[in-house]
């Protein structure tokens, strides 16, 4: 990160309002170097109600010179300038990757993004959508002479002499289609992912840490509580923020009667607004670390919940072959855009995440109570198709 100081200009977001997620129109950007002269991530943060997870870009020096970007952030200023720095020392951007076609939240920085670089071309996912309406690509932002959609084999592309890719055929859910592309950099054997995989650290990462309130705010037990700013009481908040992300309503969580979550508002020690003016509907049970640990696996690369029950289980055996295709690559370390990163794992681990499409989950099956209700609410309704039988 650049040493000047930071103001609130640096860190604007402009078209916060097309997707509103927090922090809104005030973005700061952290620029981590993971290959020596080679790749970097920038990682921001969003969420709702101070559930935050950080959002991460991968950029990548291309053997001939220049900048591969795979999963566009917000391009603040503070987030140009420090592209604009590794510009100056490793060549220009040539090409920008959008690697999913249902993130909204990753496809939202695109075109914006790219109208900082001209030159670059615009890669997307096929069979691209937008809901309500399923418009043009350059009706959504993406420059439309300068975009194109990836072809199957990565061979075809100037991209083949630096990296391979697999596309996940597009799975069908009725309200839309979810896919994304894994892109494998031979040089650094590294693997990107949008939301495929994740592995969840035990504790905040750094891009929480330089503003803890949500860390705060989820570190309390009631309303009253007025948090001390520990690492302790983050790491609390970050774990509680892992599990409300990943299962929406985990069972170790309880919503009080809303009469008395107003109740307890009125006698709350902090009602600002920034405080949702003392309202905290939130009751956790005693054992919910040990959810969270569940949860956790010791770090190890973990399918998130929500894709295990509600979407990847609908194509089991599209899914299944994306994964192995995937494994063939001699993977050492994995960077998706959300969690932790990176993660030094190999091949078989990656393969071993995705072992829910074989048999039962690895996650317990009563910490996906929510998640499964939700399934079989939207399968009851036909507002998705059922999931596949175990293969």
């Amino acid at each position: 990160m650049t040493k000047a100081a930071i103001s609130p200009q640096d860190l604007s977001w402009p078209f916060w309002p097309i997707v509103p997620l927090y922090p809104y129109g005030q973005r700061r950007t952290i620029r981590q170097e993971v290959v020596k002269d080679t790749l970097w991530t920038f990682e921001q943060l969003q969420g709702i109600f101070y559930v935050v997870v950080p959002i991460r870009m991968t950029v990548i020096k291309l053997a001939s010179g220049g900048l591969f970007v795979y999963a566009p952030v917000a391009p603040t200023p503070e987030c140009i300038r420090l592209m604009r720095e590794l510009e100056s020392e490793h060549g220009e951007v040539k090409y920008i990757i959008l690697p999913t076609i249902s993130g909204i939240e990753h496809k939202v920085f695109v075109g914006p993004f790219a109208r900082y670089f001209p030159k670059a071309i615009v890669y997307v996912a096929p069979n691209q959508w937008s809901f309500p309406l399923n418009l043009p690509l350059s009706w959504l932002g993406l420059p439309a002479k300068r975009t194109e959609i990836l072809p199957a084999d990565s061979a075809t592309t100037p991209l083949g002499k630096d990296f391979s890719y697999e596309i996940l055929p597009a799975i069908d859910l009725n309200v839309g289609y979810f896919s994304e592309v894994a892109f494998f950099h031979h040089y650094s054997q590294t693997l990107l992912l949008t939301d495929g995989i994740i592995s969840i650290p035990e504790n905040p990462p750094a891009i929480l840490e330089l503003d803890p309130y949500p860390l705060l705010f989820h570190a309390k037990n009631t309303a009253k509580d007025l948090v001390e700013d520990t690492p302790e009481n983050r790491r609390r908040g970050w774990q509680r923020i892992c599990l409300f992300a990943l299962y929406f309503q985990p069972p170790v969580l309880a919503v009080p009667n809303w009469i008395k979550v107003f109740r307890d508002a009125f006698t709350a020690k902090e009602k600002s607004k920034k405080a949702y003016f003392g309202l905290f509907p939130f009751q956790w049970g005693d054992d919910w670390q040990k959810t969270f640990l569940n949860l956790r696996r010791e770090g190890r690369l973990i399918v998130a919940p929500i894709l295990q029950t509600l979407i990847l289980n609908r194509t089991t055996d599209e899914v299944s072959q994306w994964v192995d295709r995937i494994a063939q690559w001699p993977i050492k370390q994995v960077i998706p855009c959300h969690f932790a990163s990176p993660i030094q794992a190999d091949r078989q681990e990656f393969q071993q995440a995705f072992s829910f499409l074989l048999k039962d989950s690895y996650l317990p099956k009563d910490d996906l109570q929510c998640l499964e209700s939700i399934d079989s609410f939207f399968v009851r309704w036909r507002l998705t198709p059922p999931p596949d039988k175990k293969l």
